[in-house]
């Protein structure tokens, strides 16, 4: 048994380190990049303090996470359907937005600064973003190891979520420790001012996909042409104000990070030749799955899932998918998490879904005969569907 603890728990430690290259991930590089980037000229002892507290908070948000689904079952996978939560991240990345383009770090109580703490509260707080933010795409990524946790006694669980929390952390953690692999980048100049700024517009960005559900719904349309129309004047002055190259040149590819974000979050480019006609489906319907006489997908998504922005706008508008689910006759069902709902909560669990985005294919009479969870391909998906009888 400890032999096979420690297995998921290095696992676990390796899903950790491939969350950082989850689109989830994305609206934390900012924060993590001022963390480093702060720590660069310090001496040792200083930077050795930046990167565990770094680590810390990391590890702090996921053992907390081990202890709530050991103690009180909490799903976690959804965990972005609380208002609060969504309020709050939203403000965390509106104000972590000004300070970048201001140029300014966290603004420190006077209590802390009056210990001396002032420089190290950002990157224990970049740490726990960090982690908070990549929670919506553990669940898909890390898959068995999660099923092991979940039938282990509490230490068990809370070894593997640290141990998820602590491979998150170590790609930064090294890099605030060893500065120097960071040498290969000109001096900063125009164009870090720029990556900068350009941070400041990611997480605007990911402020405003997170607060479009909980704003009033006649809202949102009107909030990502102003954000896209904003970025865009941004891009073209700073474009024509700046003289070296390596500045336009970080101008151009910022501009395009951020307008991949735009994309993922915003409902641009809705209007597409081969479109999935999906029915909404609520917790009075489920019962009716079984008895629907044909072939079902249930798409599980949710407002606030990145993963699910980006299936939704590439592999469920792809011309084969399409067609095939049209040749073959197959009900195309979605189900919306934005906001909590403990009935397609339990059907999702009953699917095998530890998060989202999940995808469930049901035969004729109902049962499930196979499932996609996390990014998949559309070629996968078609292959699936061919194979149903």
């Amino acid at each position: 048994m400890f032999t096979s603890l420690l297995t998921q728990a290095a696992l676990a430690v390796v899903a950790g380190l491939l969350l950082n290259l989850t689109p989830c991930v994305l609206p934390a590089i900012p924060i993590k990049v001022r963390a480093i980037l702060r720590e660069a000229g310090g001496g040792l002892r200083a930077r050795m303090l930046s990167a565990s507290l770094f680590a810390a908070g990391s590890v702090l948000f996921f053992l907390v996470l081990g202890l709530a689904t050991a103690l009180l079952h909490l799903q976690w996978g959804v965990l972005f359907q609380s208002r609060v939560l969504l309020i709050a991240l939203s403000a965390l990345l509106l104000a972590l937005a000004l300070m970048n383009f201001r140029g300014k770090g966290l603004p420190i109580p006077a209590a802390v600064a009056s210990i001396r703490g002032a420089r190290f509260l950002e990157p224990f707080v970049s740490g726990l973003v960090g982690a908070l933010l990549s929670t919506p795409c553990t669940g898909p990524l890390l898959g068995g190891v999660l099923v092991f946790a979940l039938t282990q006694p509490t230490v068990n669980i809370v070894t593997i979520f640290v141990s998820i929390g602590v491979g998150l952390a170590l790609p930064y953690v090294g890099l605030i420790l060893r500065p120097e692999l960071l040498k290969g980048l000109p001096r900063a100049g125009a164009w870090s001012d720029v990556i900068r700024q350009s941070f400041g517009w990611i997480l605007l960005g990911a402020a405003l996909f997170f607060a479009q559900s909980v704003l009033p719904a006649a809202l949102v349309p009107f909030l990502w042409p102003a954000f896209f129309a904003a970025l865009l004047i941004w891009s073209a002055y700073t474009f024509w104000q700046v003289q070296d190259r390596a500045a336009r040149l970080a101008v151009a590819i910022v501009s395009g990070i951020a307008g991949v974000l735009i994309y993922a979050g915003a409902g641009f480019g809705s209007s597409v030749a081969h479109p999935v006609d999906w029915q909404r489906l609520g917790a009075s319907d489920t019962a009716k799955l079984s008895g629907l006489g044909r072939p079902a997908l249930v798409e599980f998504t949710a407002a606030w899932c990145i993963n699910c922005k980006i299936l939704e706008k590439t592999v469920y508008r792809d011309r084969e998918v399409a067609q095939a689910i049209r040749m073959r006759g197959i009900a195309p069902l979605r189900i919306d998490l934005t906001q909590p709902d403990p009935a397609l909560e339990h059907l999702l669990a009953s699917y095998g879904g530890a998060g989202l985005p999940f995808l469930a294919i049901l035969d004729s009479q109902g049962h499930e005969v196979q499932h996609f969870s996390g990014l998949f391909a559309s070629g996968s998906l078609v292959a699936a569907l061919q194979d149903l009888k």
